[in-house]
């Protein structure tokens, strides 16, 4: 493809309601906003374990307008360990700047303080596909990694739970830092709102709430 015509593709892309919704979850999660022209134009990454390649290919179906090639296997050793990721990444374009100088700050990545007016359902979803995880296989408890994140962002998005979904939620300390931690009736609301949108291979992220509630709750609208 030509320099102009992709010049005149990256203009005419604008993100859809689900698009923004799987990146507002991703930039909670895993994924990053990269530049190479301090900040003019941004690129998505999605990089993820080869286990869940899966998970990559259906984030690269949701923005494949804003690709030029698919997503792509990498291996590396950390120390004596062999470890096979799975990535792709979007072409830089200015329609991510926004979300990149509210997530940022100083090239760290921060919460938004108006988060609770852009997470959905399916944000939240994504957010725990990314980063979420049962407690343990017996508790119907949930369980959000997010210790890259400062207790300030940790606060403003426990607040956000609360105020968007009537989901009450406490922080729990970790060597490595903060994670959130839902517990109870609001693990139980956490899984019927997001269920849905979560891929059956994550069906392990949800412990023991997978069996505890009523059939009615298993079901699944995909996004297309």
């Amino acid at each position: 493809m030509r320099s102009k015509d992709i010049e005149d593709l990256k203009k005419s892309l604008k993100l859809s309601l689900n698009q923004r919704s799987i990146l507002i979850g991703t930039l909670l999660g895993d994924g990053h906003l990269e530049t190479q022209n301090k900040g003019r134009t941004y690129r998505l990454k999605i990089e993820h374990s080869i286990r869940q390649a899966f998970y990559v290919d259906w984030i690269y179906e949701q923005f494949i307008d804003w690709t030029r090639t698919g997503p792509k296997s990498k291996v590396k050793l950390l120390g004596k360990v062999r470890v096979e990721n799975y990535s792709f990444q979007t072409l830089s374009v200015g329609q991510f700047r926004f979300y990149a100088k509210s997530f940022y700050r100083n090239g760290v990545k921060r919460v938004p303080s108006q988060i609770d007016k852009w997470l959905t359902p399916l944000a939240l979803a994504v957010w725990f596909m990314d980063d979420g995880s049962a407690k343990s296989k017996l508790h119907r408890a949930i369980i959000l990694n997010t210790q890259g994140f400062k207790r300030v962002d940790i606060d403003i998005l426990i607040k956000a739970l609360k105020s968007k979904f009537g989901i009450e939620a406490q922080i729990r300390k970790q060597s490595d830092g903060l994670q959130i931690l839902i517990v109870g009736k609001n693990a139980e609301q956490f899984f019927i709102i997001v269920r849905r949108y979560v891929f059956p291979n994550f069906d392990y992220k949800f412990g023991a709430l997978v069996n505890k509630l009523p059939k009615k709750y298993r079901r699944r609208s995909k996004v297309s």
